[in-house]
């Protein structure tokens, strides 16, 4: 990558940065394009020059945030291959991988939650497809479980993928907002019982 092509993606990951922080803070009608390049510290063509428009920036960072979401999932998934652990220790990496881009992303985290919810919106189909991908990252694991017998066959595996998705968004959520003083390694192991005992289908001890 030249100096140029570096340059400019440095400069839209300090907008999409300083995008995400304020529309976490005040919404996205509220902010504006001057608020954006002045958080991002740069001039407010610069917004235009790199995005077509405001709509057009969030949606590219709602898209950009999700896809590095579904790469640690698949990163989580692919170290625990090469581990050689079970597809239950699969989920339970993608559920840490989860957590962990959650505490780093939090105002990410909770835009897409909140604009999950919205069917007015102009990146609604993008947002869709994006979450799919994250989602069928976990799917591909379940129905490799169950064609191991390490799952029942009688499992929904896309209703059971969301689920899993969504309890560690929600869970993560909680747990910023809530109940900060808890340690990543301890939510982890809280949903860690959670997923063993109910998805893996073993009980937990301890």
């Amino acid at each position: 990558m030249d100096s140029s092509s570096t340059r400019r993606q440095a400069t839209r990951q300090k907008l999409f940065e300083a995008a995400v922080t304020l529309i976490a803070e005040q919404g996205f009608s509220s902010t504006t394009v001057d608020e954006i390049a002045e958080r991002a510290g740069v001039a407010k063509g610069t917004v235009y020059y790199n995005f077509a428009s405001k709509t057009v920036l969030f949606e590219e960072l709602l898209q950009h945030g999700i896809e590095l979401l579904t790469a640690s999932l698949q990163s989580a998934a692919d170290e625990n291959a090469e581990r050689g652990g079970s597809h239950v220790d699969a989920l339970d990496a993608m559920v840490r991988a989860g957590l962990d881009f959650i505490s780093r992303y939090p105002s990410l985290t909770q835009l897409y939650v909140a604009e999950l919810w919205r069917t007015n919106r102009a990146w609604q189909s993008t947002l869709m497809m994006v979450r799919q991908r994250a989602i069928a990252v976990i799917e591909a694991e379940l129905r490799a479980g169950v064609a191991a017998h390490e799952f029942s066959g009688e499992i929904d595996i896309p209703l059971t993928a969301s689920a899993l998705f969504g309890m560690v968004l929600v869970a993560a959520l909680d747990w910023q907002s809530y109940q900060p003083e808890r340690s990543l390694e301890d939510v982890h192991a809280a949903l860690s019982r959670l997923l063993q005992g109910r998805v893996g289908g073993t009980v937990a001890s301890g």
